[in-house]
């Protein structure tokens, strides 16, 4: 039983062919997905950090005028401490958390350490790859 080849049949290279063709259109229109979902995302984000930078600076703003309600609430109207030292013990708080934070960034820091596993399985990747592991 054989079968008669028409001229309309297609190719083994005309079938490769095509094949390429639309891998490469699905590749491309896949890319085409990630960028504009990329796009999106990073607007929000975008967005998303303004809003934290807007947040911060009004939480900043707050601060201050907290430092200036406490240095008159320290001098009571004139019944408490002299206005200048009330501020300047406002300002020595101030000064004192400063320094615990660095203290205590400074000892988080120094816990930081190489991710040792991580780069462990990293060496083991080239002998995997050569079927050696």
């Amino acid at each position: 039983m054989t079968q008669q080849v028409n001229d309309q049949d297609p190719t083994i290279g005309r079938l490769v062919h095509d094949a390429s063709r639309d891998i490469s259109t699905l590749i491309q229109k896949e890319i085409q997905l990630a960028k504009s979902e990329l796009k999106v995302s990073v607007q929000a984000g975008g967005i998303g950090i303004g809003l934290f930078a807007a947040a911060g600076f009004i939480a900043v703003l707050a601060v201050i005028m907290l430092s200036v309600a406490i240095a008159y609430f320290i001098n009571w109207n004139g019944d408490g401490l002299a206005l200048h030292w009330a501020f300047l013990i406002v300002f020595g708080f101030y000064l004192l958390l400063a320094g615990l934070l660095v203290f205590v960034g400074i000892r988080k820091v120094k816990q930081v350490r190489a991710p040792e596993r991580a780069i462990e399985q990293g060496r083991e990747i080239p002998k995997a790859l050569k079927g050696k592991a």
